[in-house]
C-alpha cells in the first residue's frame, strides 16, 4: 500500500466492480477514498460478463425507479468521462404463451404507470421480431425505451473520473481482516493495513463473505450462476436493429450483439463465490429453449461464459450502514440489475455515506430509501 499516503483514508471502498467504481468516483471529490479490488484487473467478474442493457421494465420497484433516475448519466455523462456514446438503442420484447398471458397482463399493467410500453399480438408480434416460430408465442409486450449500455466504457469511466479527482485503486488486494479500532477500521490486506473510519462492502458475489468479517449483520446474500453464448446469426433475416427478446418468465433470452447472437437460459443456479464457468447443461438447455422459440438451428456455440449475479430474498439492493457495525456500509446484493442502475445508485449511496441530502434526481423518481435499508431485512426476518 505504498501509494497510500500514512495509510489512512477516509473512506475505503471494498471492491472495484461497477457498484465500487462508482460510488467511489462520486466520493472521491470530497473524499480521500482509497479503492481495493482483490483481483488484478477491475470488473473482473459480474461486470465484465453483463448482457449491457438499459431496460426501464426490468426488475423490482426500486431497481426500476434507480434505472430511470440513472437514464439522464447515460445519455449526458460529465465532461471527459468518455469519448463514445453509452446507450445504443435496443427495444425490449417481452413474449408470453398462451399459458404465460396472465403474467405479461401484469406486468404490462404495472409498467404502464412508469414508462410507456406497447401491447402486441399476432403480425405486430412478428413484424417487431421475424425470428419468432409461427405460433409459438401469443402476446408480447414492446418497451422502446431500451438501449445497448457500453459496459466497458461505462466502468473506464468511473474509474478514469476516481482517479481524476485523487481516489487511489489497488489492485491485487484481497481483503483478509476487518477490525474497528476506535473510531477506524482496520482493512488488512497481505501487503499491509490501511485504515479508515468508514468502510464501504461493494465486493459482489463476496459481499457477505466481507460482512462477516467486520461483524456485520447476516443479509442472505445468494450468489447465483447466470450463462450466457455466442452463436451464428441467422442466415436470411437482418437482426442488428432487432429488440432484445425475453421470455415473460424468463426461461430465457436472444439479442443481436455486433452480427452475432447472444443467447441465455437465464439461469439462476446458487452457487459459492467463485470465477463461475459454464456448465454443459445450462448450454444444452439454452439451446433447446431457443431453437423452440425461434426459428434458428444451432449448430455451433461460438463462445459462453457465466457469471455471478447476487441476490438477497426480496430480490433488491442492500445499500445502508449496518446496524451492528459502526462505519460499515453496504452496497450490495444489485442482482442482475447493477449496470443499468449503477449512476442513480452510486448518486444515492454516495449521498447516505455522506450523511448529505439526496439527490433530487434519484428522489424524483418515487424512490423510498427504506427500501434498500439493512433494517427492511431485519424485519422480513
Amino acid at each position: 500500500m505504498a501509494t497510500v499516503e500514512d495509510n489512512q483514508a477516509d473512506i475505503v471502498v471494498i471492491g472495484a466492480g461497477i457498484a465500487g467504481a462508482s460510488v467511489a468516483a462520486e466520493l472521491a471529490g470530497s473524499a480521500k477514498v482509497v479503492m481495493l479490488e482483490m483481483e488484478r484487473q477491475p470488473g473482473y467478474h459480474t461486470t465484465g460478463r453483463s448482457a449491457a442493457v438499459f431496460a426501464p421494465c426490468y426488475g423490482p420497484t426500486p431497481i426500476r425507479e434507480l434505472t430511470r433516475a440513472s437514464e439522464s448519466f447515460f445519455r449526458n455523462p460529465p465532461v471527459g468521462f468518455t469519448d463514445t456514446s453509452l446507450f445504443a438503442p435496443r427495444p425490449i420484447l417481452m413474449i408470453a404463451r398462451p399459458e404465460q398471458r396472465g403474467v405479461l397482463e401484469a406486468l404490462t399493467e404495472a409498467l404502464s404507470r412508469e414508462t410507456r410500453v406497447q401491447r402486441l399480438s399476432g403480425d405486430e408480434l412478428a413484424a417487431h421480431q421475424p425470428m419468432l416460430r409461427p405460433d409459438y408465442a401469443s402476446d408480447g409486450m414492446l418497451d422502446e425505451m431500451g438501449q445497448d449500455i457500453d459496459v466497458h466504457a461505462l466502468h473506464q469511466g468511473y474509474l478514469r473520473q476516481f482517479r481524476a479527482l485523487g481516489g487511489t485503486l489497488e489492485t491485487g488486494e484481497e481483503v483478509t481482516a476487518l477490525e474497528r479500532q476506535g473510531d477506524d477500521w482496520c482493512v488488512v490486506t497481505k501487503k499491509g493495513t490501511l485504515r479508515a473510519p468508514v468502510v464501504v462492502n461493494a465486493a459482489g458475489a463476496w459481499a457477505d463473505a466481507v460482512g462477516q468479517m467486520a461483524g456485520a449483520e447476516r443479509i442472505a446474500l445468494t450468489p447465483k450462476r447466470r450463462t450466457a453464448m455466442m452463436i451464428a446469426d441467422h442466415p436470411t433475416i437482418a437482426t442488428a436493429d432487432l429488440p432484445i427478446t425475453i421470455d415473460v418468465e424468463e426461461q430465457f433470452y436472444l439479442k443481436p450483439d455486433a452480427g452475432r447472437l447472444l443467447i441465455s437460459p437465464a439461469d439462476e443456479t446458487p452457487s459459492a463465490p467463485c470465477d463461475a464457468q459454464p456448465e454443459e447443461l445450462d448450454i444444452a438447455i439454452c439451446a433447446d429453449r431457443i431453437m423452440t422459440a425461434f426459428d434458428l438451428d444451432i449448430r455451433r456455440i461460438e463462445n459462453s461464459w457465466s457469471g455471478l449475479r447476487s441476490f438477497v430474498p426480496d430480490g433488491v439492493p442492500v445499500v445502508g450502514y449496518s446496524d451492528v457495525a459502526p462505519g460499515f456500509f453496504w452496497l450490495a446484493g444489485q442482482g442482475g440489475y447493477g449496470i443499468q442502475s449503477a449512476p442513480g445508485l452510486a448518486q444515492y449511496a454516495a449521498a447516505a455515506i455522506q450523511k448529505r441530502e439526496m439527490p433530487a434526481r434519484v428522489m424524483e423518481t418515487g424512490f423510498d430509501p427504506a427500501s434498500v435499508s439493512p433494517e427492511r431485512l431485519e424485519v422480513a426476518a
